[in-house]
């Protein structure tokens, strides 16, 4: 006999933060947060740090807290599929390849991708 629940071994559900939170549910839920960042695909030429500059505009005037990678190793570049940079990947898809975007076409992708 366990006084006060003292001697019950706790369920996954239990250990969770409220009962509708799972094991699984709680797994999915960090894969998402690690999938929602930025990436400049380049080298670091003039052209991927404009991009990334634009970027960093265009996230700050949406208020959002998003962390910036920049991307310069070719193989990681290419795992993208992208052979022609810069790039930008929003929260892990690829949404822009080959030219510089303004600071506007940043802001309606970034509205886009994460509506």
């Amino acid at each position: 006999m366990a006084l006060f629940g003292l001697g019950k071994k706790k369920s996954e559900k239990d250990s969770s933060c409220c009962e509708n939170c799972t094991l699984e549910t709680m797994e999915q839920t960090e894969t998402k947060k690690k999938q929602q960042d930025v990436k400049i695909l380049g080298g670091g030429c003039d052209k991927c740090n404009q991009l990334e500059e634009v970027t960093i505009k265009a996230l700050s005037e949406l208020g959002m807290d998003t962390t910036i990678d920049h991307v310069r190793e070719f193989e990681k570049i290419a795992a993208y599929g992208v052979m022609t940079t810069p790039a930008l990947v929003v929260d892990g898809k690829v949404v822009s390849y080959g030219k510089v975007l303004k600071k506007d076409e940043v802001i309606d992708i970034l509205n886009k991708v994460r509506v």
